[in-house]
């Protein structure tokens, strides 16, 4: 009998269905808008060093910096609307969607501005979304 004959064999043995069912990735503990926050607090930071500054290659860097913090913001709040909150949560705050699709335009948007301003927008705006996150683990 080959290894591949018992591995088969064995996988045959051992497999069963499993059903498994959860309405998120992990127990949800491990989700907080925190993680977009400090994102957006990076983004707001590099915008203000970038205009404070007359050093043309720091700008630059200044400015990768931001547009990787604007991704990773969006990237914690596709992670939050996409696997945390569920229908029930959209029904009972239908400003929900909105707020997220706010919040996502003004991470890009960051990308293409140092305006502080829209750093400020976006902050607000993952505030909002943390308001409901706190509503609904209650």
């Amino acid at each position: 009998m080959t290894i591949r004959t018992r591995l088969d064999h064995w996988l045959d043995a051992t497999t069963s269905p499993l059903v498994a069912s959860a309405h998120c990735d992990l127990p949800c503990g491990v989700y907080d808008p925190a993680q977009a926050r400090i994102e957006a607090l990076s983004v707001k930071g590099c915008m203000e060093k970038y205009n404070a500054s007359s050093d043309t290659d720091f700008k630059v860097r200044a400015t990768l910096i931001k547009e990787e913090r604007c991704e990773l913001a969006k990237h914690h709040l596709w992670v939050l609307w996409t696997d945390y909150f569920k229908p029930e949560h959209l029904a009972a705050y239908p400003n929900l969607h909105d707020l997220f699709w706010k919040a996502t335009k003004s991470a890009g948007e960051a990308k293409k501005t140092n305006d502080v301003a829209v750093a400020d927008r976006l902050l607000s705006e993952i505030d909002g979304i943390a308001e409901i996150f706190w509503a609904t683990k209650k």
